[in-house]
């Protein structure tokens, strides 16, 4: 007889009861809050080597950004056609003894700038890798019925992550300095690793050898698969929309604290922790979504975003601001979330790895050029105009994808897409012998994620 508490987080979390998804969770989360800690003694040991260089900092980040939007397709080329589980191994294999290998020269003195220059850069072609396997693991662990749950799982450690990590890091960085932190930060990768080496591979939902991609497939295939979905390619025009003008946060919120508001660090504290509350309860729910999220609910969605965001910019007080910033923090994470599972679950299954690297090369891509816009438009326009501008251009976005939408031809649904009674036979066989796969993404974030 099951516990009530039990029995409540089955009924909630359902992707939770199937083993291999546990463990993959458990490890992931941990893995997470360790990267978060990294990203903080990272920086505070770059400015701490450079004397408060900003330009060594935005160097640092340059290079471990770099390699994403130069290898990520071939990345998502990769995830396609290898074994994932061990992709993911090994990739966590390698980026755990990066961190390993810095964490050495911090400890013994002889760390210097470029050594952390030359591991970024390493750890951003792991990266590469790393996150579009990630993303089309989920699926063949839990399968099409369970992966909009199972995504909403991953937002959800993810912005867990996002505020243990750095509060974890700045005290201990206090307490023992950034080396010992960069140590626990290795010691979670392998953490990751042994849970993916304990998941039994017999229980996963592989895709048929006939929906893998071909011997000679590359990733113009995937561009050309792509760009022939006239269903999907005005989705993929609002998410480019939406990150570039829209998501530019790391740069709107300082401003807009300090110079709108003339706050102090524990006030700019309030507002990004209004956008991670405001993040977490959007994850929360969408965790009952059973089947994939139509256009319009994607568009609804950017309508939405777009709306809070622009209310937020013309906050009249600094309380006023914070309940619109949990809201926008909503709209945003449920924006990504509705997007990620709404082209997973409508790729066939032997473009998906490719399908879903593109995405997030542009969601991922349009952050340095969006930060370059929004900066020239908040210069000449006010501090303001960064959210107001970018909520109304996302606005305007979602309005032109619902016309395009209408024009684009209906077209059929890949097997499964909608965790249809064909999905749950093809699974039900699966569980046979004859495996299937549908895929699943992550939020986000930086791992650089972020996910």
């Amino acid at each position: 007889m099951k516990l009530p508490v039990a029995s409540k987080i089955s009924s909630t979390f359902p992707s939770l009861t199937v083993r291999n998804f546990r463990l993959f969770t458990v490890g992931q989360a941990v893995s997470a809050i360790g990267t978060w800690m990294m990203i903080v003694a990272q920086d505070w040991l770059v400015l701490s080597l450079s004397s408060d260089s900003v330009t060594a900092l935005g160097t640092v980040t340059a290079l471990q950004f770099a390699p994403i939007l130069l290898l990520t397709l071939y990345g998502g080329l990769m995830a396609d056609r290898y074994d994932k589980r061990r992709l993911l191994v090994a990739a966590n294999v390698a980026a755990g003894g990066l961190a390993l290998l810095l964490a050495v020269l911090v400890l013994a003195g002889e760390v210097r700038l470029w050594h952390i220059n030359l591991l970024a850069l390493a750890v951003g072609c792991i990266n590469a890798v790393e996150t579009p396997a990630r993303m089309a693991f989920v699926s063949e662990m839990v399968g099409p019925e369970l992966l909009p749950n199972a995504s909403a799982i991953t937002a959800t450690y993810s912005n867990v992550a996002q505020i243990v990590g750095p509060a974890g890091a700045g005290l201990l960085i206090s307490a023992v300095g950034t080396g010992p932190v960069m140590v626990m930060n290795a010691v979670t990768f392998f953490g990751a690793v042994i849970t993916l080496c304990l998941m039994r591979p017999a229980e996963l939902h592989e895709p048929p050898v006939q929906e893998k991609p071909a011997a000679g497939a590359g990733v113009r295939d995937g561009l050309r698969y792509t760009a022939g979905r006239r269903d999907l390619v005005p989705v993929f025009g609002l998410v480019a929309a939406v990150s570039l003008f829209g998501f530019n946060f790391q740069l709107t919120l300082p401003l807009f604290a300090k110079t709108v508001f003339h706050t102090d660090a524990a006030a700019f504290g309030m507002f990004t922790t209004a956008m991670a509350v405001g993040s977490l309860l959007a994850a929360l729910a969408t965790a009952g979504r059973r089947v994939r999220p139509s256009a319009r609910m994607v568009v609804v969605a950017a309508l939405g975003f777009g709306a809070v965001e622009a209310a937020a910019g013309w906050a009249p007080t600094a309380v006023t601001a914070v309940v619109l910033l949990a809201l926008t923090g909503f709209a945003t994470l449920y924006f990504a979330q509705a997007t990620y599972q709404h082209i997973q679950l409508g790729t066939d299954p032997q473009y998906r790895g490719r399908v879903m690297a593109l995405y997030i090369l542009i969601q991922q891509g349009s952050t340095p050029l969006g930060a370059l816009l929004i900066g020239w438009l908040t210069t000449h326009l006010g501090s303001r105009s960064g959210l107001w501008a970018g909520g109304l251009i996302s606005l305007f976005a979602a309005l032109v994808t619902l016309l395009a939408l209408r024009s684009a031809p209906a077209r059929e649904e890949p097997p499964g897409a909608d965790g249809s009674a064909g999905a749950r036979s093809r699974l039900g066989a699966g569980r046979k012998g004859a495996r299937t796969s549908l895929e699943e993404a992550a939020a986000g974030q930086r791992r650089t994620e972020s996910d």
